[in-house]
This record gives C-alpha cells, sequence and structure tokens, in this order.
C-alpha cells in the first residue's frame, strides 16, 4: 500500500487533522486499477488499514483523521473496517457521491454511527443541489482561488450553521495570512506551511546558530565526544533530552556527567540523537508539522535506501531528508541555509539543484508526500522497488517517530 498524511491547520498553524492518502496498488502495474468500472477491493476503504495497522494516536493525537471514501466503498460494511473510535473519523467525499436519495440516507446512517462527514470538489453552482448532503456534513472544503470567501460565510452560515468551512490547496503563506486575517474558515490545507516566508528580517536567532555549530561538530568524520558534550552542557533542553534518551537505553546504570552520557551512546548514536533533537530545537518556534516532516522524511529516507540500491549512503540520506526542509526552520533560502552545515556536496546538490545521486530520492520523498502516486508508481518500477516494502519503510519511519517522542 502506498499511504501519506495531509496535515489540516487551524488560525494559529496547529495541526488539528490529518486527511489520509492511499493506494493499494501499483496503478502502473496494473492497468485495470485506472479503471472506473473495475475496482480492486472496490467496498474497502483503504485508509483504515494504516489506521488500524498503526493506531490513530500515532497519526493523529488527539485529532481526527479524514479518510477517503469513494462512490462504492461508501457502501460497504464500514463499521467492521473501522477499528478506532468513530469519533475520531471524518469520512471525506468527493463529487463522485451525487445529492441521490441512495447515497443522502447512507450518508444518514453513518452520521448516527457517530462518524463524521467531509466533502470536496464541489462547486459553488453545486451548492443547491447538494443541499441535502450538506445539512448532513460538519465539514465542506472550499477552493480559496474559487470562492469568495465573505460570501460563502453568510450563505453557510445562514443555510448550513452547523458546518465548518476548510481552505484547501493553499500554497503560499501570504494566502493563508490574508484568509485567516479574512475569518471563516475553520481548518486551512495545502503547501503553505513548507514555504519560507518572508517577513523582510534575515537574522537568525543566536541560540540557533549555536545549535547549528553544534551540527558541524557532530557532521566531521571523526567528531570529538568531549567536544560535543561539552557544548549540550550549555543547554538545558539539550541536557534533559539527552538524559532522557540515555536512562532509557540503560536503566540500571548511573549516569555521572554529560560526557558519561554522550560516551554510553557512543560516537555513532550521540551524531544521530543530536540531529534529531537540534531539528526539534530548531523548529520551537515553527508549526508542530515542521517538526514532523522533517524528521519523518529523514527516517523514510534512511529506510528506503536499500530500495534505491543506496544501503551504504543511509546515513547521508537521513541528514538530507532532515534538511530538506531547513530553509523554513531558519527562516532563509536553503543556499544561505546550507552554507552554515557542514554537509556532503552530495546533499547540497540534491537540496539546492535537484541535482546529483540522490535527488532522485528526494524527488520520490516529495511525490509521496504529496500523494503523486502516478508518479511513485512509475519510479516503483523503474526501480523494481516492491509494495509492500515501501510501505514497510514508511511504516518504520511512523513507528520511530511515535518512539521519539
Amino acid at each position: 500500500m502506498l499511504a501519506t498524511l495531509i496535515p489540516l491547520f487551524d488560525e494559529n498553524m496547529q495541526v488539528r487533522a490529518y486527511s489520509l492518502f492511499s493506494q493499494k496498488k501499483n496503478m502502473l502495474e496494473d492497468p485495470l486499477y485506472l479503471g472506473t468500472a473495475v475496482h480492486y477491493d472496490a467496498v474497502m476503504i483503504q485508509g483504515f488499514d494504516i489506521v488500524n495497522s498503526v493506531g490513530i494516536n500515532t497519526l493523529a493525537p488527539d485529532s481526527e483523521i479524514f479518510i477517503p471514501v469513494t462512490n462504492i466503498s461508501i457502501f460497504g460494511d464500514i463499521n467492521s473496517q473501522c477499528k478506532v473510535p468513530h469519533k475520531r473519523i471524518a469520512l471525506l467525499m468527493d463529487n463522485y457521491i451525487t445529492p441521490e436519495s441512495s447515497y443522502v440516507d447512507r450518508i444518514r446512517d453513518l452520521k448516527r454511527d457517530g462518524y463524521k462527514l467531509a466533502i470536496r470538489k464541489i462547486g459553488v453552482a453545486d451548492f443547491e443541489n447538494y443541499r441535502e448532503i450538506l445539512k448532513l456534513v460538519d465539514y465542506v472544503f472550499l477552493d480559496h482561488q474559487k470562492i469568495v470567501i465573505s460570501k460563502a460565510k453568510i450563505y453557510f452560515s445562514s443555510q448550513f450553521p452547523n458546518v465548518s468551512l476548510i481552505a484547501g490547496n493553499l500554497h503560499e503563506m501570504e494566502i493563508f495570512e490574508a484568509l485567516k486575517q479574512e475569518g471563516g474558515y475553520q481548518y486551512y490545507e495545502g503547501a503553505f506551511y513548507r514555504m519560507p516566508y518572508d517577513k523582510g528580517d534575515k537574522t537568525i536567532a543566536p541560540l540557533k546558530i549555536n545549535y547549528l555549530q553544534l551540527l558541524n561538530v557532530v557532521n566531521d568524520d571523526n567528531f570529538d565526544l568531549t567536544k560535543a558534550a561539552d557544548i549540550i552542557g550549555q543547554d538545558t533542553a539539550l541536557v534533559i533530552s539527552l538524559l532522557e534518551m540515555v536512562n532509557k537505553m540503560a536503566l540500571n546504570s548511573e549516569i555521572t556527567s554529560i560526557r558519561h552520557a554522550a560516551a554510553m551512546l557512543g560516537q555513532r548514536e550521540l551524531k544521530k540523537w543530536i540531529t534529531t533533537a537540534i531539528t526539534r530545537q530548531l523548529c520551537s518556534d515553527k508549526p508542530s508539522e515542521i517538526t514532523r516532516i522533517s524528521l519523518l522524511r529523514a527516517k523514510f529516507a534512511e529506510s528506503i535506501a536499500p530500495l534505491f540500491g543506496m544501503k551504504f549512503f543511509a546515513q547521508e540520506l537521513f541528514l538530507m531528508g532532515l534538511f530538506s526542509v531547513i530553509d523554513i526552520m531558519l527562516d532563509t533560502t536553503m543556499e544561505n541555509a546550507l552554507e552554515m552545515i557542514n554537509i556532503s556536496k552530495n546533499i547540497k546538490s540534491a537540496l539546492i539543484s535537484h541535482s546529483g545521486p540522490y535527488a532522485k530520492v528526494l524527488d520520490f520523498i516529495d511525490r509521496y508526500d504529496n500523494a503523486d502516486w502516478q508518479e511513485v508508481s512509475r519510479v516503483m518500477i523503474m526501480e523494481s522497488i516492491k509494495l509492500d516494502d515501501l510501505y514497510a519503510a514508511y511504516i518504520n519511519s511512523l513507528e520511530w517517530y511515535r518512539d521519539l517522542f
């Protein structure tokens, strides 16, 4: 299975929900999968596989998961497929589900079963035709480029006061800021949170400079453990995090100093811990999703390294994934950000110009994050990547992230 999570933000840039997009098979290896007349396990809702196997709290702690349903799967035995509290699931419909009585009755049944309902891809001209469905849904996704939100607010507040509006397809932070000022949307969805927002101030906070210096220490091939430990000792948050990590690994050992804790981890594990811990600190003033995407990309890149024939470069691919959003962490360009860090030429080439041997892995991760399943499927064929191996790598990344926190 292919699966990825798309975050939904509130106006404070806090993640409040995720849309889970998945695909059961490689569509290019199975041409029938592309057709509308023939469906693989048509009444099965693919998203439940990953929710049930990983757990909803791993995917979206204290928030909802939006899971797409088709015009066929909506009539399946959804209750037997869903192993998590119904109130945490929002079944996401689109315009293939029409306002016919059979659909309306089924949506009403699902509402009684405790699920939340959402719909996307309906335009202004369709609102009246979809009246009976809109009475039942909890969320409506609107394309901000095609909707005048001031008019939409008036319409929905008077006709469907219980519906929450979601602004979809946002690609720039400036658009998010403008829509937030105007008000009316409950959630915001799109790649806008991954775009550096130019506020005019290019000064990097001194604390972040210190973290970058520590990164440079541990990115030397044979860095000095005691030097790294001394720098860690200057930051209380890092000290606490280090001691927590070591205590998990050695329950019966008595830690006598920061240097002792660093030595217990060893050079390799200390380097990985420092890299992930500092990433969290660099993102402390950013949306929580930046931390999540940075760490997940790092682990996913490391996990798929063998699938691309790059097993021996897994650690470098980990760093590449981790630093793929460092321009956002530091509010600067990717070029400027990478000048501050001691990393390999191959990582820099991939992140700055999308060239070099690691570029294909970075591009693959970008496509995967955006649920571009057709391109993902094409690369899988070109690289002879098996679907089960890719799915295992993604699940491994989610579980690693869960355990990290």
